[in-house]
């Protein structure tokens, strides 16, 4: 949504928080706005430090008394820093990340309108107390559930295990029911880790996970299905959870893991037999995201264990 467009280069970040304000004229008749540039750079080159920070940045404004927060930034990595900052902002305020699919060179630019949906959500009373939420073609989606579904179009956004949890209707935030907050994580983040996604694929002899207990502090396997993976895996990921925490999610982005359905080797039952630990409904993204906040923050392997839990 800070993107620029240019004849010859392609867009690139570079409008500021007050350009978007500004091409929205409308924002003014719902809330008293004031602007900050955290960080310039595309979505993908954001870091897990960058996101501490401003959940750092953030709280503090809460205490300052700052009623609400739209975040904007590019979309690729957008699910991921919305669940991130859930995990590590804690205020009532609330937090509502957007941004745009078509840029402002192209027709039907959906930039301004979800910055205004955006900024109903953060300014309803409805949504204190709720966590980060993402607010794109008028839906509003909870942090935990939100995932880019699609690469160009302007629904990009989903909850597929969920579904949205609200809408903006003439300018007002509907919420369709309650939800808890999801467990935080104490910050700072002040120790380093590794934590690396696998993704289980059809005839993969696994040899990306060689040695892989020596070079990580953590792995997520994003398995076939309810938590499967070939067979030729299951040894090497026994050796790599008996050193490292290893966690199991399903890569089809909706549904569970499972605990005792199958048995084959390879199966969510052998799986978690061996010392892997069940994501539930937690993706494997995000699952990394909550294995790498604990690890980073100290968190040892029985808290780590507890912290999935909320999720299945």
């Amino acid at each position: 949504m800070t993107a620029s467009p240019s004849s010859h280069t392609g867009v690139s970040p570079k409008l500021t928080a007050k350009d978007l304000i500004s091409a929205v004229p409308a924002l003014g008749r719902v809330a008293e706005i004031e602007t900050l540039d955290f960080r310039q750079c595309p979505g993908a080159s954001l870091t897990v430090d960058d996101i501490a920070e401003l959940a750092a940045r953030l709280r503090q404004e809460a205490l300052d008394g700052v009623e609400g927060f739209v975040i904007t930034q590019g979309t690729d990595t957008l699910e991921e820093t919305a669940y991130l900052l859930d995990l590590l902002y804690r205020e009532e305020a609330p937090v509502v990340l957007t941004g745009a699919m078509r840029n402002p060179s192209m027709a039907g630019a959906d930039g301004p309108a979800n910055l205004f949906a955006a900024t109903c959500t953060a300014t309803s009373p409805q949504a204190r107390g709720r966590g980060v939420l993402a607010v794109f073609a008028d839906e509003i989606h909870a942090a935990r559930h939100v995932r880019k579904v699609h690469s160009t179009s302007t629904g990009a956004f989903a909850s597929p295990s969920a579904g949205p949890v609200g809408g903006v209707v003439e300018d007002t935030a509907h919420f369709h029911f309650a939800f808890d907050r999801i467990p935080g994580i104490v910050q700072p983040l002040h120790r380093q880790a590794e934590v690396e996604l696998v993704e289980a694929t059809l005839g993969s002899s696994g040899v990306l996970l060689d040695g892989l207990e020596q070079r990580v502090d953590g792995l997520v396997v994003a398995a076939f299905g309810a938590g499967h993976v070939p067979a030729q895996w299951v040894t090497r990921l026994e050796v790599i959870a008996s050193r490292v925490p290893v966690v199991l999610a399903t890569r089809t982005g909706a549904g569970r893991t499972l605990t005792g359905t199958y048995a084959f080797a390879g199966s969510e039952k052998d799986l978690l037999s061996r010392g892997l630990i069940r994501s539930g409904c937690l993706d494997a993204r995000k699952a990394r995201l909550l294995l790498l906040a604990h690890l980073r923050s100290g968190s040892g392997r029985a808290t780590i264990e507890s912290a999935f839990i909320p999720y299945c």
